[in-house]
């Protein structure tokens, strides 16, 4: 039994862990708190979505659907390994589950069969999603499921306790099979040997982005004219093969064709141009937006 962990300490335990960890939006205040308590917390439940796609799936669990207003979790795990935190309080992940699992669990003793559903889990445990859409066939990558074992592991270790307080939704709520995939003894042994060492650490910082690139001016509308050869022409055909509208029979070249007028033609089409803004002249808008490298 323990106070909840501040947004800081569990972003911070999370990362010392070695995992990639996300901020998504105001996580730090979004809760249902006004909806009931939050805490004394006894442990971590493991969930899966029932979707695909990480950035649905994380909006899904931030702002939840009518019947469940989010945040329906407190992570979302991803099928790369990384943390997408959507809420930092009460969380509509739970619902009512067993009484003597809660009791269990905060013994750290075995678990019941849960047969119940008279105790408010919102209240105690932590909550993470991991997308997987939960039909068995789904896989679940090494990655993602490193990811689980490291989540647990950071909550029990900042908290003191042991792989005894993971456990699944399956194992809180009747008629709930979640995870499906694997077995949550497995993913407790895991943790359990994670917890026997120390964290890994803050994982790397990732590079530095690079710096914009850098692309070439319009050079104006008489630039593009019989006769005119330059290697800015070549650049822009390079560019439009690689955006699906090249119309060479051979090249690009520096100098400016009827396969380069065509070619432009194409391009301002797949922009949303018609008729005579499609005459394959460039103009100054889809020029930049073709971004043509500097040469």
């Amino acid at each position: 039994m323990a106070t909840p962990l501040t947004a800081d300490r569990l972003l911070k335990a999370l990362r010392d862990e070695g995992l990639e960890v996300h901020e998504y939006r105001d996580w730090r205040t979004h809760n249902r708190n006004s909806k009931g308590p939050w805490g004394p917390v006894n442990g971590v439940m493991i969930h899966h979505t029932v979707t695909k796609g990480t950035d649905s799936s994380v909006e899904l669990c931030y702002e939840g659907h009518a019947s469940l207003p989010g945040p329906l979790c407190h992570g979302v795990i991803d099928k790369s390994g990384a943390v997408h935190l959507v809420g930092n309080g009460r969380a509509n992940h739970a619902g009512l589950g067993d009484g003597d699992v809660l009791r269990a669990v905060v013994d750290e003793s075995a678990l019941p069969h849960d047969n119940e559903a008279d105790t408010d889990g919102n209240r105690h445990f932590y909550g993470f999603e991991c997308i997987n859409l939960g039909d068995g066939e789904d896989p679940w990558p090494e990655a993602q499921k490193l990811a689980i074992e490291k989540v647990s592991a950071a909550i029990c270790r900042a908290h003191g306790w042991t792989q005894r307080s993971v456990i699944g939704h399956l194992e809180w709520q009747p008629g709930k099979v979640d995870p499906r995939g694997f077995t949550m003894d497995s993913m407790r042994s895991r943790v359990a040997k994670r917890l026997g060492a120390k964290p890994d650490g803050p994982a790397p910082k990732p590079p530095a982005p690079k710096p914009p690139a850098s692309y070439e001016p319009f050079p104006g509308a008489d630039f593009f004219r019989t006769g005119r050869e330059s290697k800015i022409i070549t650049a822009m055909g390079k560019r439009l093969v690689a955006e699906g509208c090249g119309r060479y029979e051979e090249g690009p070249g520096p100098e400016w064709t009827e396969a380069d007028r065509k070619s432009y033609a194409a391009w301002q089409r797949k922009l949303g141009y018609s008729g005579d803004d499609a005459d394959g002249m460039p103009g100054k808008t889809s020029w930049d937006k073709l971004r043509v490298p500097n040469v």
